[in-house]
């Protein structure tokens, strides 16, 4: 017989205070909140973020800096060279530029070169025994323009490169964003209702995305802007009709992971409609990707616009965007090398920025690392 345990036998810990629970020593952190605060560390993103503020800024800015509108043409002022106030004492940018095979005899003639235009001879030569010169020279002066100052030089047709520079990146910044929203837009609802309901809707769903994303973007874009005519609406049209199926197959993954989640089961146990569980409980938990997905696009976006305008398929004249500017200058690079250098490196920035963004997002938003820092 085994021994009794008597209520003698226990003796009763602290029976004499009040015990409380520990105090929470931090505020909760939500999930948002917590990615803001691992995305504060990533410095690259960080400056990356500043960057696209910069230049989103210019863009609706910039051209306020100079008097010059962005379609004003002269003439007179062609293919300036850059000129800036403060690099020129350092001999850059400094609206010099060499003119080859001018007569020597013409040096001392001032309707050819005016005065105080000619700085330096670089190479004497002759030429069938006539004396010939390169000749190094202030090209404002040369042209008539000697208190004139443009940035970024002008084009074949005299217009401020920098006015149009600033606008352009308006265009293609207006452009990549509402094409990414609206692709965003119809690539949620429609991965999220192929995701939640599955079997045959899924099937269904994406084999319709299977063969829209068969046909290549380039002849996609090409036909239908040859059918709508150029200008920002085509690009934009162009740029949608199949550049949600990422986000769309993006969505799909998020709520076939989700949607079996015992919180979804109990939502679903106590009568809550379908169309609730999707944007109210599921779609949050699935935003992280979509949005570290967006900042990605949009660097793809004006890429794209610049490739559909550089090869012809761009807005009409006079508009400017970074492809049309692109597009431009590749025909006279051998000439004028800085018509492509400026918006060339403007195109890399924003693309270099945003992808930096985007890591910084992705790895925010990043569940596995809440509540890691």
């Amino acid at each position: 017989m085994s021994e009794q345990i008597k209520r003698e036998d226990f003796v009763f810990l602290d029976a004499d205070r009040t015990l409380f629970d520990e105090t929470f020593s931090g505020k909760p952190i939500g999930f948002f909140k917590d990615a803001l605060l691992r995305l504060k560390k990533n410095k690259a993103s960080i400056v990356a973020f500043v960057i696209i503020v910069l230049i989103a800024f210019f863009a609706v800015a910039g051209p306020v800096f100079t008097p010059y509108g962005y379609n004003d043409q002269d003439v007179n002022r062609v293919n300036m060279p850059p000129k800036i106030p403060v690099l020129e004492t350092f001999g850059i940018a400094d609206g010099t530029r060499i003119i080859y095979n001018s007569r020597k005899e013409n040096l001392n003639n001032p309707e050819k070169f005016p005065e105080g235009s000619v700085l330096e001879i670089v190479r004497e030569y002759e030429i069938k025994n006539t004396p010939m010169v390169d000749v190094k020279v202030d090209y404002y002066i040369y042209s008539g323009h000697p208190d004139d100052y443009f940035i970024m030089g002008t084009d074949y047709l005299g217009r401020d490169l920098w006015t149009r520079l600033w606008r352009g990146a308006r265009v293609s910044l207006l452009i990549a964003v509402i094409s990414v929203m609206m692709n965003i837009c119809i690539g949620v609802v429609y991965g999220a209702i192929a995701g939640y309901y599955g079997g045959r809707v899924d099937i269904i769903m994406m084999r319709i995305t299977e063969i829209i994303g068969a046909f290549p973007q380039v002849i996609v874009a090409t036909l239908l802007i040859l059918f709508m005519g150029t200008g920002i609406r085509a690009i934009i049209f162009a740029l949608i009709i199949r550049g949600w199926i990422g986000t769309a197959k993006l969505v799909r993954g998020q709520f076939l992971r989700f949607k079996g989640r015992e919180y979804v089961l109990a939502a679903r146990v106590m009568g809550v409609k379908d169309k609730k569980l999707i944007f109210r409980h599921i779609l949050p938990n699935s935003i992280g990707p979509v949005i570290t997905r967006a900042m990605v696009e949009v660097p793809g976006a004006i890429f794209a616009e610049s490739f559909l305008a550089f090869i012809g398929l761009g807005l009409q004249a006079p508009e400017p965007s970074i492809g049309v500017l692109l597009s431009d200058a590749q025909k006279v690079l051998n000439s004028y090398p800085y018509q492509t250098f400026f918006p060339a490196v403007l195109i890399s920035v924003l693309m270099i920025s945003f992808n930096l963004f985007g890591n910084g997002l992705r790895d925010a938003f990043n569940p596995t690392m809440r509540g890691s820092d």
